[in-house]
């Protein structure tokens, strides 16, 4: 069986069961084909990365359809945005939301230059779109903190992949994490969803090192600021778990693939990171709470 053809079937098994807020009458005969021919056009690096990040399976869960609206918080290098932009077709429409340009200084590890380009990335957001498809899909990027009174309540679907642990770590001094919950409220439709990914640490992990500086979240911290938001959880699943991930009281995830941070030139540290594989992360899938 091809590529492509796992995954039209397990594009369609999910689309059609999940969470049962889809029945198989509620969907279009070529929505999970479509999906799956997406997904199997890419390029050999972009699908190198789905074993771990479940794509098929990933928007299936958070039910997007072909013409929806479609907003993406940090789109960056657009892995994502690569399989959205053509399958939301000429019909749908995608928005880039980026982090507030205050947040980039913060990390520390970037220089004028690269603040620079991930303050532009919000602007060229429909410019990126534009290299991944012809299909002249509706976009547009901005942050949340500047976002514009027409895309009010026109979302279908936000989706937060790997995105949280930064707007959280921030939330202290800077209240991203709330300023980008209201933002999502905002953008929803009313029955729109938000759908979350996120790098996940054990409950049992000390707080201090579950605030997102590490790059992990705890699940039920993440369903706490969803609820404090005004949101309701709707389901969760576990495509994206990795029960190997546990990391200890000072590990990042940045430790694991693909970045291999701590690595260096210690080929057995490298094989040990490789063979534990990419982060445990959650997926989730909220609501505005009635």
């Amino acid at each position: 069986m091809s590529y492509s053809q796992k995954a039209m079937i397990i594009s369609g098994l999910l689309l059609c069961s999940w969470s049962g807020l889809l029945t198989a009458e509620a969907v279009p005969e070529d929505t999970a084909g479509k999906l799956g021919q997406v997904i199997a056009s890419r390029s050999e690096k972009d699908k190198a990365r789905d074993g771990a990040r479940h794509p098929a399976e990933t928007l299936a869960f958070f039910q997007l359809e072909p013409g929806m609206t479609v907003a993406e918080a940090l789109p960056q290098g657009g892995w994502y945005t690569r399989i959205l932009a053509p399958y939301l077709g000429p019909k749908g429409t995608i928005y880039g939301v980026n982090y507030v340009d205050e947040i980039w200084p913060q990390f520390g590890f970037m220089d004028e230059k690269e603040v620079a380009e991930n303050i532009a990335a919000t602007e060229n957001f429909p410019k990126q779109v534009k290299k991944y498809t012809d299909n002249d899909i509706s976009t547009q990027g901005f942050t949340f903190a500047t976002v514009p009174e027409k895309a009010y309540k026109t979302v279908d679907r936000m989706l937060v992949i790997r995105a949280l642990h930064n707007l959280n770590r921030f939330e202290a001094k800077m209240g991203t994490r709330s300023q980008a919950l209201s933002a999502m409220r905002i953008l929803l439709k009313k029955d729109g969803l938000v759908g979350v990914v996120q790098h996940r640490i054990p409950e049992s992990a000390d707080e201090a090192g579950a605030d997102g500086s590490r790059g992990y979240l705890k699940q039920s911290a993440v369903i706490t600021m969803f609820e404090q938001a005004g949101f309701e959880l709707v389901s969760s699943s576990e495509i994206n778990a990795n029960p190997k991930d546990r990391p200890g009281a000072e590990g990042i995830v940045w430790r694991l693939p693909p970045s291999l941070s701590d690595s260096g030139d210690d080929p057995e540290r490298k094989a040990a990171m490789q063979a534990i594989g990419e982060s445990d992360r959650m997926t989730l899938l909220f609501k505005k709470a009635s």
